[in-house]
């Protein structure tokens, strides 16, 4: 498969909107979930449907194999570019934009990457793992303070120049009024406000456009006309609601469809490596309850909420079966050593149908879950493909999406970033 890049300038708000089951209030996304780009561009094919794609009612036609065929294109959330000082650092010179682990902690009195003002974030799955064998439980403190608190550190995060960055969005509330449509006049009673993405960044002193970057998983033999077609048209493109009143305009630029290079085994060499060097560390503390066994260590990072599913029940957790069922792989020694995952419901919008999406249980994106095995060579491979292609229901709308031993990881206590 061939990976197709976007950036996505946001031109005015952005209603990406999230109701919860039984609420009234209708919430905003911090991003641009897979399921609204994915409805964007199927939307803007059926319009020009005839010039560059066939005809959806074609058999066999452009449309069919990029949606509705069983190796569908694969739409990736959005996540917020970086900016610092103001100023948009541009793409190509940063690293990939990625969700911080659930197990990321900082200090609950300057939380944040590392700055004057901020203690840092490290992580803390290496040093619980450890604590287990040894008997004792883990209780992280910020290390530059005495004995003080630390609390769990979400959101998404890049890196540049070796520096970590925080990423997020401003957001804020349009008021609205309802209209009579006998009389074109306001409706008494009817006055509600709208949550929305804001198309700058306001909290600076000079607002910077606010920048997505995405990315499409699709075959070879679509990416070219794939490409072309997002790039012919990436002013007309309108993302979330209220589209008829002036909101969800933005400007994607895509680039050049490029293969996705497989780092799997390195990543998991480095992450066994520093799981090592930090139980030797350990020894300090006596002889542990049992040792640690002769077996290779990786993690699944979930990059976005995931829909999972054990024997047709709901599940927040990706079992060693499970994982053996999605990799295709048979392998009795695989163990699922630990989990740390968290739940939400997403709904939404289907426009095609015109209905409300089923109302579905997810894995919240962050989630990680440590696995073992005896025998890692057979699944290099196989986890790089997951990397592309996902685990659970929807993925070709962005749900799923995992990392393979995420490098934050390897950030430890005293390392905090």
């Amino acid at each position: 498969m061939k990976r197709i890049q976007l950036e996505i300038k946001v031109l005015s708000p952005l209603a990406i909107s999230r109701q919860k089951p039984g609420g009234s209030v209708s919430e905003c996304e911090d991003y641009i979930p897979g399921s609204v780009i994915r409805g964007a561009i199927a939307s803007e094919i059926l319009k020009q449907s005839g010039q560059q794609f066939n005809d959806l009612s074609k058999n066999g036609g452009d449309f069919q194999a990029l949606f509705l065929s069983d190796e569908s294109a694969i739409f990736q959330n959005a996540y917020p570019s970086i900016k610092t000082k103001g100023k948009l650092i541009t793409r190509g010179r940063i690293e990939e934009i990625k969700v911080l682990p659930a197990t990321a902690f900082s200090s609950k009195n300057k939380p944040g990457f590392k700055t004057e003002s901020k203690n840092g974030v490290f992580d803390t799955l290496i040093d619980r793992f450890c604590a287990e064998y040894y008997g004792f439980a883990y209780e992280p403190t910020c290390p530059q303070e005495k004995d003080g608190r630390v609390e769990p550190y979400t959101g998404f995060y890049s890196k540049y120049n070796s520096k970590y960055y925080n990423l997020s969005v401003s957001k804020r509330l349009l008021t609205r009024v309802g209209i009579n449509r006998r009389r074109a006049t306001s409706e008494e009673d009817i006055l509600y406000s709208v949550e929305v993405i804001s198309e700058s960044q306001s909290r600076v002193k000079n607002p910077t456009d606010v920048i997505y970057k995405s990315a499409i998983l699709v075959s070879s033999q679509l990416s070219k006309s794939l490409h072309k077609f997002v790039d012919d048209h990436r002013q007309t493109f309108r993302l979330g609601g209220s589209t008829s009143r002036g909101l969800g305009k933005v400007h994607i630029t895509p680039q050049q469809p490029e293969d996705t290079p497989n780092i799997v085994e390195q990543k998991i060499q480095d992450f066994n490596s520093k799981l090592q060097f930090r139980w030797q560390q350990y020894s300090v503390f006596g002889n542990p309850i049992k040792e640690l066994p002769n077996r290779t260590y990786f993690t699944l990072d979930l990059q976005a909420d995931a829909i999972l599913r054990e024997q047709w029940r709901r599940t927040t957790v990706i079992s060693a079966q499970m994982l053996g069922q999605f990799a295709n792989i048979e392998d009795e020694s695989l163990q699922l050593e630990v989990a740390y995952s968290s739940y939400d419901y997403r709904s939404g919008w289907n426009a095609a149908w015109g209905l409300m999406k089923d109302v579905e249980l997810v894995t919240d994106k962050g989630s990680v879950y440590l696995f073992s095995t005896t025998q890692p060579e057979i699944w290099y491979e196989v986890l790089a493909e997951l990397e592309l292609k996902g685990v659970g229901d929807r993925t070709c709308e962005g749900f799923g999406q995992v990392e393979v031993c995420n490098d934050f990881h390897l950030v430890l206590r005293e390392d905090a970033v």
